[in-house]
This record gives structure tokens, C-alpha cells and sequence, in this order.
């Protein structure tokens, strides 16, 4: 009676099937059941499991690349030769260098991925039953898919790689361990033919009964990876295209001006316009946050209507977007409204300009300067500088300075900056809006806190430029070993991008094996930095603070120690805190801060007797 093929739910043969061909029945089922707790680590446990999984994918694309050679002898086609030879060098790449070069190991993993899927088209071709032969085209298909995909998002390819291998080697596990099950069933039945003649019967009624079950998983396996495919592919074209992308405005010309402060371009803003506004977008020469030269973008959004003389100007540092260059807010839509920019109509109808920097690394390339104080606060005064150019347009030098958040930030380091930095500004005063005032204290707070997905994606904006900035800063210092593509691919995308969810996934999913970051984020190089960065003052001109006392992300008390510092060392501060405001609300339309914004503003830049100073009029609060 001829040898029927043997049945195999995963079609394409790797390293271990082709150790296991003629391993005895006790051994397989051992192997295979080791297998599936293997394929679930690797699942569950993506970091932990990292270099078992590069150690485990090397070996396996060495073996299964000399049994491909070795099984082609004699056959003149160079395509399966070719095949094998790519998998022998990448596993003997990935062997090489897996201490080295954890980062490699996902994208290797996921062109592993390509290949397998392409010998597996190629297995197709083989005389097998036609169920065997759409699942193994299917799962060709699945392979370069998933490859493709984690190479589109290289943070995700290790959560990818590692479900698709993992669940590769749980199904290969499961199946090893059941044929061997099987074959052992299949001998003693085999004894017991001679026996009687029914029992013959039975047998080829269940391998009849074995064979349609098997054909019927294959077909519905072949359903479910297809449909998987599909899914995979339009959500990636979905999350694709609505990332936002700088277009070439923002690309500096091979000769800029050496000077600072200096206009490049103009060019039409697309977005929304206040009323009687105008609003263009500008690039122009400023220097990093060591003086080296960089380009920036911003937004000037001038009054439309004619006025003799010319008009003073605000300076809005926003708060954080992200650290992308796509996450500019110039190349947002709704970037120059009110809810946007606090009280820009108010500014527009008093004939005030208003100057929004992008900080350079947002829309022009370059490193962004998060909570970095000298990057931030050159790239607002030299947008002001910049905006002088500008044809048809008129500014004073009176000049006061808005920010949010990471923009107060900046805003105050303007005024640290100004008058030795840019002397052409008559810097008039600071505006603050829930300002960070010492990013080492906030990451203090912020490491006290329990870890989350989103505290996750924050610290990596942190950390990243910090790194990108500071040669002493290195990466590897602070993040899980085999987690620094996953970090830095959180800095690639926005909070109002759709991608961002593919950041919050991938952090949700890892840290359920272990944390990204490890030691003390607050120590060594990163928090001396941090420290450095922190607003210290002393102040020559008017400060206003403001802050809601239900703030979830600066804990009101960071405001209070700030604020009464800036009264013990004699500075003028105006502070005012909002019962119920959470960090937002203090700048959206219809806060009870902004017309004491304007107001106060009103008054720095065009002279009156609005209060400056709460230290003479109120005790200092305790630290």
C-alpha cells in the first residue's frame, strides 16, 4: 500500500521540522509541547524574551537555509538557492551581532518575515492537496504582509514579529506534539489490524474522518490570516494618511543668511484666519541650544486692517504638539484661532501681532528643543527678529511674550534671553500660562506617579531630544534593552494624529512584560540637564502666572514654590490661580484669565497702571 504525503498544518518546513523528521515519538511530543510554552513567552513576554526569540529566528534561518541548499542539489533554479543564501547570511547576522544590535533584530525578524513568506508562495507549487496548497500560499501571504507593516511601523515590529512567531511556534508546537500523539495511536492500531478484518475498517474511517477535519482547518485558517491581512492593511493606510507632513516651505535652501533672526521665505497660511486678520508662514535662521546655526518656522498673524505707524508685538510659544517635525503647528489647520492662541482675537482688534514660533525640529528639520530653555526661547525672539522683514508690515519693538505649558516654558526663558540675545526687542514682560518651571522637579512628580501608556509616550518626548542634544545623554542608559526603536518611533508621531494610538498600543502591550525605561530617569546626565533647564531667573520685567488648581499634569504646588521663589529673590510677579481649571482650560475661549491677559498686556506694552506685582501684596505661601 503506497505511503500517503505526510499532513502538516504549518506548510512551510523551518530548522526544526527538519531535525524532527525522523525523531522518535517520545522526543517529538517532549519538543512539541515545549514548543507552545516557547511560542506563549515569546508572545507575552516580547522584551523579556528578545534575545531568545533573535537566538531562536538565527538558528532556525541558518538551518532551514542549508537544508534548502542541501535539498536543492543537482536542481540549475537559482531562485531557491538565492532563497537560502539570504537566509543563512541573516542568520548568521542575527547571531552575530544580537548583543550588539538588539535595535536590528525586529527589522531583521520582520525581513525574515518576507522571505518565509516568499518560500512559502514558492511551496505552493508542490504536489500537495489543494487545501495544503491555498494555506501555504495564505500563509506566504501573511508573512509578507506582517513584513511589510512592522517595517512601516518599526516600534510595532517587535510586538508583530514576536505574535507571529510566537504564534508560529505555538501552532508548529501543537501540531508537532499531536502527529506524534497521532503516530503512536497509529502504530498500536496497526498491530491490531492482522487481528480482525472490521479493524482495518476503522482505521481508514478515521484517517478519512482526520483527513476532511484538517482540510476543513486549513481552509478556515487560510480565512482568518487573509482576513487579518486585509484588516492590517487598511488600518496601516488609515493610520498613514492622517499623519501630518511638512512640505517643502520647510525645506532651508542650500544658502542661508549667517545671522540669526534673519527671514528665508514666506509663504500663504492655508488654515483659518481670525477676524480682519492676515496670518503667513515664515522661515527663518535661528541658533540651537548650544548657538549653532538652525532654521525654524512660525506663523505671523497680523491685523488686516490699515494703520498708520507701527504695531507692538506677543510672542505665543505653544504648548506641546509633540517633537515631530510634522507636528508644527503651522501646519495644522486651526492653528492661528482663538482656541488655539488665548484672546488672539482680542489681540487682532487691539492691532497687536501676533508671532507664533514652530521652535526649530517642528516643520523645519533639525533636533527639537523640548523643555530645552535656550532652544526655545531663540527660536520665539528670533521669529519676532525674522517677522521685521516682512514686506508691508511694521513692528515696534515692545514686545511681550505668551506661553502654555511647554510654551511657558519657553516664554520665560525668553525673558532670561532677551536682552543679551536679541537687544533689538524691548522685551516688556512674560505672560505664563501653567508653565513648566523645573523639568527636573516635574519629572520627579512624574516618575512618583504609576506608569501608563500615555506617561510613557511623554517621557520618550522628554528623553529623546534630551539625548539628541546632550552627547552625555545616552539612550541606552534609560530604556529597556531592545526598546529603544519602539522609544524613538514615539517621537515620530503627534497627539493629533491617529498614529499616536499605534504609540499608546505599543506601550500598553510591552509594558505588560516590563517596564520601556529603566533606572532613575531623574539621575545622572538626564536630571543634571533637567536641572539646567529649570526657569531660575533673575527677572528685569513684569511676570505673569496663572494656573487651575485642578491641574492633572503641573501639580498646582510646583506653581506656588515657583512663584514665591520669584518673590524671594525680588522679582515682580502677578500670579492668579483658577478654582475647577484643569491645564487647558486657563488658555480656551471663555477662561476668566484672559481679559486680565489682555489687560496686562495691554499695559506692558503701551503703558498704564495695572498691577505688576502680588509679592508686595500677599505673603509668600510656604514651599
Amino acid at each position: 500500500m503506497a505511503r500517503k504525503p505526510s499532513v502538516r498544518l504549518l506548510p512551510r518546513k523551518g530548522a526544526l521540522p527538519i531535525l524532527l523528521d525522523r525523531a522518535p515519538v517520545p522526543v517529538a511530543i517532549i519538543v512539541g509541547f515545549g514548543l507552545i510554552l516557547l511560542g506563549a513567552l515569546i508572545v507575552t513576554r516580547p522584551l523579556t524574551s528578545i534575545v531568545l526569540l533573535g537566538i531562536y529566528v538565527g538558528c532556525s534561518a541558518i538551518v532551514s537555509g542549508l537544508a534548502e541548499l542541501l535539498g536543492r542539489r543537482g536542481e540549475r533554479a537559482w531562485w531557491p538557492r538565492l532563497v537560502a543564501s539570504v537566509w543563512l547570511v541573516s542568520g548568521a547576522i542575527i547571531l552575530l551581532f544580537l548583543e550588539r544590535s538588539l535595535q536590528l533584530l525586529p527589522p531583521a525578524m520582520a525581513l525574515l518575515l518576507v522571505l518565509g513568506g516568499l518560500a512559502s508562495i514558492g511551496d505552493a507549487l508542490s504536489p500537495t492537496s489543494v487545501s495544503q496548497r491555498v494555506l501555504t500560499c495564505a500563509w506566504g501571504v501573511s508573512q509578507i504582509v506582517f513584513g511589510i507593516l512592522a517595517l512601516a511601523w518599526p516600534d510595532v515590529t517587535v510586538l508583530v514579529v514576536a505574535v507571529v512567531f510566537g504564534i508560529r511556534t505555538v501552532l508548529y508546537g501543537g501540531s508537532l506534539a499531536a502527529r506524534a500523539i497521532r503516530a503512536e495511536s497509529a502504530q498500536g492500531i496497526a498491530s491490531s489490524e492482522a487481528k480482525t478484518a472490521s479493524a482495518s475498517a476503522t482505521t481508514a474511517a478515521r484517517l478519512d474522518r482526520s483527513t476532511f477535519w484538517m482540510a476543513a482547518g486549513r481552509y478556515a485558517l487560510t480565512a482568518v490570516l487573509l482576513g487579518v491581512c486585509a484588516a492590517g492593511w487598511a488600518l496601516n493606510s488609515w493610520l498613514a494618511e492622517g499623519a501630518p507632513v511638512a512640505d517643502a516651505f520647510y525645506d532651508p535652501p542650500a544658502t542661508v543668511p549667517a545671522e540669526h533672526g534673519r527671514l528665508i521665505r514666506v509663504d500663504d497660511f492655508a488654515g483659518q484666519s481670525p477676524p480682519d486678520a492676515d496670518v503667513v508662514r515664515i522661515l527663518y535662521t535661528t541658533r540651537d541650544a548650544f548657538g549653532a546655526p538652525a532654521v525654524a518656522s512660525a506663523l505671523v498673524i497680523a491685523p488686516s486692517e490699515d494703520q498708520a505707524g507701527a504695531r507692538p508685538v506677543v510672542a505665543w510659544n505653544h504648548g506641546t504638539t509633540g517633537v515631530a517635525r510634522g507636528c508644527a503647528p503651522s501646519l495644522r489647520d486651526a492653528s492661528a484661532t482663538h482656541w488655539a492662541i488665548p484672546a488672539l482675537n482680542d489681540a487682532v482688534a487691539r492691532g497687536w501681532v501676533v508671532v507664533a514660533t514652530d521652535y526649530s525640529g517642528q516643520g523645519a528639520p533639525g533636533v527639537f528643543p523640548y523643555l530645552i530653555g535656550a532652544g526655545e526661547a531663540r527660536s520665539s525672539l528670533d521669529a519676532v527678529l525674522a517677522s521685521r522683514e516682512l514686506e508691508g508690515l511694521a513692528l515696534r519693538p515692545e514686545t511681550v511674550a505668551w506661553g502654555h505649558s511647554q510654551g511657558g516654558h519657553a516664554a520665560l526663558w525668553m525673558a532670561q534671553l532677551a536682552e543679551r540675545y536679541a537687544p533689538e526687542i524691548d522685551f516688556r514682560g512674560t505672560a505664563a500660562l501653567a508653565p513648566v518651571t523645573a523639568p527636573l522637579e516635574l519629572a520627579q512628580e512624574l516618575s512618583a506617579r504609576d506608569a501608563d501608556p500615555l506617561l510613557s509616550v511623554l517621557v520618550s518626548w522628554v528623553l529623546v531630544p534630551y539625548a539628541d542634544t546632550y552627547p552625555e545623554i545616552d539612550l541606552r542608559n534609560y530604556v529597556a534593552p531592545g526598546s529603544r526603536t519602539i522609544v524613538r518611533e514615539m517621537t515620530q508621531r503627534c497627539p493629533s494624529e491617529p498614529g499616536v494610538i499605534v504609540s499608546v498600543l505599543t506601550s500598553l502591550g510591552v509594558s505588560e512584560d516590563r517596564p520601556l525605561y529603566v533606572g532613575d530617569l531623574t539621575a545622572g546626565p538626564l536630571g543634571e540637564r533637567l536641572a539646567q533647564n529649570a526657569v531660575e531667573g533673575p527677572f528685569t520685567t513684569p511676570v505673569l502666572v496663572a494656573w487651575g488648581d485642578a491641574d492633572e499634569v503641573i501639580p498646582p504646588r510646583l506653581q506656588q514654590r515657583f512663584v514665591d521663589r520669584l518673590c524671594a529673590q525680588g522679582d515682580r510677579v502677578r500670579w492668579v490661580v483658577y478654582g475647577g481649571y484643569d491645564h487647558l482650560r486657563p488658555l480656551l475661549p471663555g477662561s476668566r484669565f484672559l481679559p486680565l491677559l489682555v489687560n496686562w498686556t495691554e499695559s506692558q506694552l503701551l503703558g498704564g497702571d495695572a498691577p505688576t506685582d502680588d509679592c508686595a501684596r500677599y505673603a509668600p505661601a510656604s514651599p
